[in-house]
């Protein structure tokens, strides 16, 4: 049969003249690698057209250029009914991998905690959730497979059961469904989105990947890496780790008066006390009172915690640094810091109601503690044998 047309509908899909030389080119012989080389394709692209298009009909699986064509613009007809709202068994299958009710060893289900009815928004912070088989669609698409080895209408793609949920026209499957979901989202975040995370206040200059590589080795003592860590009520404490000694300093960002219930300014600064000025005044604060040799460099997430890092370098001469987004090894000596100083401040508390006197307090009991990485040496020990190397080197170098 011919195909309807010869022209490509963009460069994105094969051209009716390269499905020619594909044709041409497999019946001499050729491997999918070097046939892919000739065409400038991918060797998947060549692999999926062959596998796809070729002509069944005389019991043979032969390549032909026309059928190829009528076949491959026949798949990208559209509207196209969606999988799932034709395959009824498919779709059981699914919203009983995703809503399935919770049993015990005898087969009984069990409720789980009630939840209000869903009224197509996502759940509160520290709210119940519902209680289902809660698979991810990628599990339901890899499983069925293996529950179906034969039966090939019972296939889906991970990405169509996403589509079915939350895409409006193709919702086969019951919005609320998307609670069973481990985000319990109500609306897809774009991909795009999630890869520009980065803030604006971050340039080039200032990535981690700029950072000095003393810094890297530990081998010079003043680079510094910093946090916070979140209580209950949107409290916040600052850390600063010292890389070389693991020496670590502990900021404390009381409240702003305003934070609570009741009418709030617009635009006007987080009253919650860890916004940028307040971090960048707490900073420079508390490491002004250290030797100049020991302000060289800080390394922050990319919280807007630190949008005036511009401000605090010129206040202290620090030099400032991110990591990559979602990169905490980037900053694994504070990371496994705030494990520690979470023995004092757990998860789910009010750090808020501990004064700076408390605070230096659990960090001198920090900086007392022995440490394996520095041969049983505590923190304190370390840096007061730097800072006193340090002052003997001066003075042997003064005139």
């Amino acid at each position: 049969m011919p195909p309807d047309s010869l022209a490509p509908l963009t460069g994105r899909y094969l051209a009716f003249a390269e499905r020619e030389e594909l044709a041409l080119l497999r019946a001499q012989g050729h491997g999918i690698r070097e046939i892919a080389r000739r065409l400038g394709r991918a060797p998947s692209t060549v692999s999926r057209e062959l596998r796809r298009n070729a002509a069944t009909r005389s019991g043979k699986v032969l390549y032909r250029a026309t059928v190829a064509q009528w076949k491959a613009e026949r798949a990208a007809a559209r509207p196209k009914a969606a999988k799932l709202a034709v395959n009824e068994r498919l779709r059981i299958y699914i919203q009983d991998r995703l809503a399935g009710a919770v049993t015990d060893s005898d087969g009984r289900p069990i409720p789980g905690p009630a939840v209000p009815r869903w009224k197509g928004r996502r759940r509160g912070r520290r709210a119940d959730r519902r209680w289902g088989s809660c698979w991810s669609p990628e599990q339901i698409s890899r499983r069925l497979p293996i529950d179906f080895p034969h039966d090939a209408s019972m296939r889906v793609s991970h990405e169509a059961i996403y589509q079915a949920l939350y895409v409006q026209g193709r919702g086969a499957l019951r919005r609320e469904l998307s609670a069973c979901l481990r985000t319990g989202r109500t609306l897809r975040v774009p991909r795009a989105r999630t890869q520009q995370r980065g803030k604006k206040f971050v340039t080039p200059e200032v990535m981690i990947s700029e950072r000095p590589a003393e810094a890297a080795d530990r081998a010079v003592p003043g680079h510094w890496e910093g946090d916070l860590i979140i209580g209950l009520n949107s409290s916040a404490i600052g850390t600063l780790v010292e890389r070389t000694t693991r020496f670590t300093l502990l900021l404390h960002l009381p409240p702003m008066p305003g934070h609570g219930p009741g009418a709030r300014t617009k635009n006007g600064p987080a009253l919650t006390g860890h916004g940028a000025a307040a971090v960048r005044e707490a900073i420079a604060a508390k490491i002004t009172t250290l030797p100049e040799q020991l302000r060289k460099s800080l390394t922050w997430d990319q919280g807007a915690e630190m949008a005036q890092h511009a401000q605090l370098r010129i206040d202290t001469g620090v030099a400032v640094y991110f990591c990559d987004p979602r990169s905490p090894w980037q900053r694994g000596t504070n990371e496994n810091t705030n494990g520690l100083l979470r023995q004092y401040f757990p998860k789910g508390t009010d750090v808020s109601r501990y004064s700076e006197r408390e605070l230096d307090a659990v960090a001198a009991t920090l900086n007392r503690r022995p440490r394996k990485t520095l041969g049983w040496k505590t923190p304190a020990e370390a840096l007061d044998e730097l800072l006193s190397s340090t002052w003997q080197a001066n003075v042997a170098t003064t005139p």
